[in-house]
């Protein structure tokens, strides 16, 4: 007899499910708490394990030869961690790390390559945040090719603030950056203009919003856009409703 879970996970794929799918993967589930710069897998070395985070950012990043690292994706408590599994490989050319230390759940390889195959609703769902994620990295693409830094600074701050399930939380300039495809002066020019506007506040890393529905309306199109199709694909949970009820209040 498999092990009932005892609460419903926060993690958006984990919390999709139904209680009997998950409670066929609840034996399978490890929690971990994981550090800043944590390594989840490394470019071309076999990725040992699946990750479910519940809080936290972990960071797809492309290293160049010289040395250069480039985020190309990020994955909170609406994902997964190694999707290349999914497809039937066992490594990747990028490398994922936390860049917000958070936790989840991790499960072995072979052991989410078993349940792929053997649970619909769970392959369902993993599949619909691979299309999700998909849509992230296309978005993040154009934002960064049209778009100025500010706007697209908002939209990382208003992710990060969804993924982390608050609006206070620590993000380092060095990850800003990177996100942001800029310098960390670029970085700072940014967030001083959103402090003085009064929108958040950015000090040794550690990030406040003091006015989310005014961080919306600075923020570019890319975020709604994105958000919507997180939640027409993932769902809507009970606390992620709640603040979108509150954010329409404070908007009118």
């Amino acid at each position: 007899m498999t092990q009932a879970a005892p609460q419903k996970p926060t993690n958006r794929v984990l919390g999709s499910l139904e209680a009997a799918d998950l409670a066929r993967l609840w034996p399978h589930l490890e929690a971990t708490t994981l550090a800043y710069k944590e390594p989840l897998y490394d470019a071309y070395r076999p990725i040992k394990f699946v990750h479910f985070l519940e809080t936290g950012v972990a960071s797809l990043v492309n290293v160049m030869r010289n040395g250069d690292a480039a985020e190309v994706g990020t994955i909170g408590n609406e994902g997964v961690v190694g999707l290349p599994i999914m497809f039937g490989d066992s490594t990747a050319p990028t490398s994922v790390y936390m860049q917000v230390a958070g936790a989840g759940f991790r499960m072995k390889a072979g052991a989410f390559r078993v349940e792929m195959e053997q649970s619909p609703a769970l392959r369902r769902q993993v599949l619909r945040y691979t299309h999700v994620f998909f849509n992230q990295v296309a978005q993040s693409a154009a934002c960064a090719h049209f778009l100025p830094v500010e706007q697209r600074c908002c939209r990382w701050l208003l992710m990060t603030g969804d993924r982390m399930g608050t609006d206070d939380y620590h993000l380092t300039q060095e990850f800003l950056a990177m996100m942001l495809g800029v310098r960390r002066a670029g970085v700072s020019v940014a967030a001083g203009a959103l402090q003085n506007a009064g929108l958040i506040t950015y000090a040794r890393g550690h990030v406040r919003i003091l006015d989310r529905a005014g961080l919306v309306k600075r923020c570019c199109e890319c975020y709604g856009v994105g958000k919507r199709e997180y939640d027409r694909l993932l769902g809507v949970t009970p606390a992620q409703g709640s603040r979108r009820r509150n954010s329409a209040r404070v908007v009118r």
